[in-house]
């Protein structure tokens, strides 16, 4: 029994095998060969026609976008501000889990008001805007917990009054002389400056500050990461590498 590929013996020069996978050196849009440079959009090798095409489709960000975007994040960031502090004031437990989700807020309404643009300056405003609403949300749990130690106070004072007149027939203590009304400006000003800076006022408690510090970096990192950008990557231009070697078949 004659096998016809082992008895060709003859070597055949007219065919040139080449090295490597076919169609690698072709645009992966519209497969035609690549020579000279190329780019890479999302990481697909792409010819310099394509990738001009690309780019020039591509929607452009404007300051119209930006401001859009501040809006919706300066919104969230209010909503965020007032789901931290209302969580505390009605159940009283401390959690700096709701950080995560103020983060994620902040980072989806900018990217709903940019329509879908994202980039540096958007990362670091969602950063921003989630650290300021987590910090500040504790201005009204202060102000409420100022709030009731003062009716209890004012409760206890009244009760003490009732008490000694009773037993000794004492008139009831004038009530203090009301002092002035501070400024509201700097009242407002003392209030933000230690709202900001309450996380790190926290650290008093090393334990619990630092975990709350901790999660409340993991939300502004989850913001970041929500507002980076979006658009179809395109890098280069690469110089393509030269054909490959011509290997001869021997057979």
């Amino acid at each position: 029994m004659t096998n016809a590929n082992f008895d060709n013996t003859t070597p055949q020069f007219g065919t040139a095998e080449y090295v490597g996978s076919p169609g690698a050196d072709r645009c992966h849009f519209c497969q035609q060969p690549i020579a000279g440079s190329y780019y890479r959009l999302n990481g697909a090798v792409t010819c310099r026609g394509c990738a001009e095409k690309a780019q020039s489709e591509l929607p452009r960000d404007s300051h119209a976008d930006y401001m859009r975007a501040l809006l919706f994040g300066i919104g969230a960031a209010i909503a965020g501000l007032i789901l931290y502090a209302a969580f505390e004031i009605m159940t009283g437990i401390i959690i700096g889990y709701i950080s995560l989700a103020v983060g994620w807020m902040v980072g989806k309404a900018m990217m709903k008001g940019s329509n879908g643009h994202g980039g540096r300056r958007y990362q670091i405003t969602a950063a921003l805007l989630t650290y300021a609403a987590v910090s500040m949300a504790a201005i009204p749990i202060w102000i409420h917990y100022a709030g009731e130690h003062r009716h209890s106070s004012q409760q206890q004072l009244e009760e003490e009054n009732r008490q000694l007149q009773k037993d000794f027939g004492r008139q009831p203590e004038a009530p203090p002389v009301a002092k002035p009304a501070p400024n509201p400006g700097r009242v407002f000003l003392t209030l933000a400056f230690l709202g900001l800076a309450s996380p790190f006022l926290d650290l008093a408690s090393p334990l619990s500050g630092a975990i709350g510090l901790f999660i409340l970096f993991i939300g502004i990192r989850i913001a970041w990461q929500t507002t980076q950008t979006r658009l179809p990557a395109l890098d280069g231009p690469f110089q393509s590498s030269p054909p490959p070697p011509a290997r001869i078949s021997a057979g």
